[in-house]
């Protein structure tokens, strides 16, 4: 049990040495306040990316006290100014937040905070951007992570910043640069960290919250009029947490392809790879990618469309059998023979894990997704030679988290061990990390929104898993589209990328239906083909189908929602 910490008392200073010379500075201007230096010398501070508040002027450890987080133990708070930080080009992800200046860098405060759980032995980093007041929004964005990342600072809060708002990252206790968990995963062999595991789903989660509201009030003198969490993938599942367990953190919520159903989905995305153990088979990229094209080829067109995208996902049937012995024409080898190994590991990816006895366990990859992100293999430099390359995720849950041995040896077991490994993960891990609590109702009571889209082309995570949450939250729930939403995006890969078209602005539909009550019925979503040719759709919500009615397949106006295609 987390029990309250005492408070770390704060030592305030007197003001900086460069707050006084900037105050002096006002003086000799004939201003009183930064607000005056900005109406009367516009360029310069915008140059200086100064405000009402004065990113220097402000920014300084001794005007932001020290949160109030219960059960924790404040170490240390750093506030850094931080000028003509460069943005990044692009924004390839349905993260992606729409940047209010058309600069190419931003200016901001960066307050650092480490703090603990006493008694606990985890040290926690969490960072807290916040913008000039003349650029502030007056609202405060929650950021996600991905894989076992807890946060990713940098590239999700730049956006935010350049939105206008104020935003926070955490660690969670670990390094975010480094992909695996095997580092931090086990106190000793045999005993798993439990603690940096409940940061990691729930708790530093909403630590972050706490203290990212906290900060941005003391640095604004206000209280943020609204807040939003931001994320997809692990992003997606810690929003979901949050609206599960911290019902009351955010005004909403977007959280996209999420790893929701944790305990069962990331065992099962181990599944191809068992497949080739048991069949002593690693089949190529090349391989792989052949079955996929031609299962596009077959089911592109039920729904009425050719565009290379599998929009019917759930009409395909098509078997990975009918490839075998088929020519694959491949990158940095000719051609090379699609193999009935390689047919039975796609189709074991697409039907998904099932027990020893044939009983389902979790769900598939759909026909549209690339196979090689779960069954995927290194090959020589002739695709030959093949070694399985599985994600490092799974292998790092069932090896660390359920044998608790990070030097299980994985590829040995057999489906009975398998079967146990997944009934383990579900009973052990399911209250801690499964974040698949239907009841939202407290959320939904709080006023609460949520948006959520999910690739149908996603190569990680399989979509059906999402819909199997948000049908029984409908089950229990009829009304949840009052507050919950949830859209299908065909040819959409994990987060971003694929054939398909891609929201442009999820947080802006998120705003519109927070702060205006304008719910979205779609959602506007953009592609770039092949060829050049701009593709636009609305995603519809679930269940219902974009189905085309007629004129330009890549103008969103020839597309209606409809309950089938």
């Amino acid at each position: 049990m987390r029990g309250p910490a005492p408070r770390k008392t704060q030592t305030y200073k007197p003001a900086t040495m460069l707050n006084e010379r900037w105050q002096y500075a006002l003086q000799v201007l004939g201003v009183s306040s930064e607000s005056q230096f900005t109406m009367k010398y516009p360029t310069a501070a915008s140059m200086l990316g100064l405000s009402a508040a004065g990113v220097n002027a402000t920014c300084s450890s001794s005007s932001i006290p020290y949160p109030n987080l219960t059960g924790a133990q404040i170490l240390s708070l750093d506030a850094t100014p931080v000028m003509n930080y460069s943005l990044p080009r692009s924004y390839p992800s349905v993260t992606y937040t729409a940047p209010t200046t058309n600069s190419s860098s931003i200016s901001f405060c960066n307050v650092t905070i480490v703090y603990t759980h006493p008694g606990e032995g985890d040290t926690i980093k969490v960072q807290v951007w916040l913008p000039a007041s003349s650029s502030w929004n007056s609202r405060f964005m929650g950021t996600g992570g991905g894989g076992f990342a807890t946060g990713y600072f940098d590239s999700a809060l730049a956006p935010a910043i350049a939105a206008g708002y104020s935003a926070a990252s955490t660690d969670g206790g670990h390094d975010p640069a480094v992909f695996s968990a095997e580092p931090w995963a086990l106190l000793s062999p045999g005993n798993v960290n439990l603690y940096l595991l409940q940061d990691f789903a729930s708790v530093a989660l909403n630590d972050m919250t706490v203290l990212g509201k906290a900060v941005t009030e003391s640095f604004y003198g206000v209280k943020p009029k609204y807040s939003y969490w931001n994320g997809c993938s692990t992003g997606g599942r810690q929003g979901h947490m949050m609206a599960q367990r911290y019902p009351t953190a955010y005004d909403g919520i977007h959280a996209s392809a999420p790893a929701i159903n944790w305990a069962q989905m990331v065992p099962a995305t181990y599944w191809p790879q068992f497949v080739m153990n048991q069949l002593k088979v690693y089949p190529s990229a090349c391989e792989l990618n052949a079955i996929t094209a031609a299962a596009v080829k077959a089911c592109d067109e039920l729904d009425g469309v050719a565009d290379g995208v599998i929009s019917a996902v759930g009409l395909c049937n098509f078997n990975a059998s009918s490839v075998v012995g088929s020519q694959a024409t491949c990158s940095n080898n000719p051609t090379q023979t699609v193999s009935s190994g390689a047919a039975a590991i796609a189709q074991a990816a697409w039907d998904g894990s099932t027990s020893s006895e044939g009983a389902f366990q979790w769900y598939g990859l759909t026909r549209n997704s690339p196979l090689t992100g779960l069954a995927g293999t290194t090959c020589d430099s002739s695709n030959q030679n093949c070694v399985q390359a599985p994600f490092q995720a799974c292998v790092d849950w069932i090896s660390a988290f359920i044998k608790k041995n990070t030097s299980f040896p994985i590829t040995n077991m057999t489906h009975k061990e398998y079967d146990s490994i997944f009934h383990a993960s579900v009973q052990q891990y399911t209250s801690i990390i499964g974040t698949n609590d239907p009841d939202l109702s407290e959320f939904r009571d709080a006023g609460g929104k949520m948006l959520a889209v999910h690739g149908l082309a996603d190569q990680l995570i399989p979509t059906n898993g999402t819909v199997d949450y948000y049908q029984k939250v409908e089950k229990l729930d009829p009304s949840v589209r009052d507050y919950y939403r949830f859209y299908e995006a065909p040819g959409m890969g994990h987060c971003s990328g694929g054939s398909g078209a891609v929201p442009e602005d999820m947080m802006a539909a998120l705003v519109k239906w927070v702060e205006g009550g304008d719910a979205p019925e779609t959602l506007p979503a953009k592609t770039t083909t092949s060829n050049g040719t701009v593709k636009e759709i609305g995603l519809c919500q679930f269940p219902l189908v974009n189905a085309y009615k007629g004129g330009d397949i890549n103008k969103a106006s020839s597309y209606e929602c409809r309950d089938s295609f």
